[in-house]
């Protein structure tokens, strides 16, 4: 992996094309979340909000496996989405829930509760 600090401070202007490219390369290749995502945690669980707009809910699909979340849009959708979040701890999709509304999805994220595999044995 490469690693080279950008210096932000340089006019658009003054770049190099060479680094402008580079920094659009980035840009495509790590998609962080920005201003269109909003995550917050809470004691039972964690609220995912996504901006989708111009996406219908029939087009969009949501899978849970574990801890990682995948939002994906049909071919067929006016915009192309595909994203995923992997959270802390493990998700219970048969709790959570997803509602679209105006443009934003968003995802009502239960924790799994542990499950205890200990077996208790008898002294004889």
């Amino acid at each position: 992996m490469i690693f080279t600090p950008i210096n932000t401070a340089i006019a658009q202007a003054q770049r190099r094309p060479s680094v402008q490219a580079f920094e659009r390369f980035l840009g495509d290749v790590v998609k962080t979340a920005g201003a269109h995502t909003q995550f917050k945690e809470h004691e039972l669980g964690y609220l995912l909000q996504i901006d989708v707009p111009g996406v219908a809910k029939e087009h969009l699909l949501i899978k849970v496996e574990d801890q990682v979340v995948r939002l994906e849009t049909s071919p067929e959708a006016a915009r192309k989405y595909n994203l995923s979040y992997e959270l802390p701890v493990a998700i219970d999709p048969t709790s959570s829930q997803a509602k679209l509304e105006l443009g934003v999805l968003s995802l009502e994220l239960s924790k799994r509760k542990p499950v205890d595999r200990a077996a208790i044995l008898n002294i004889q």
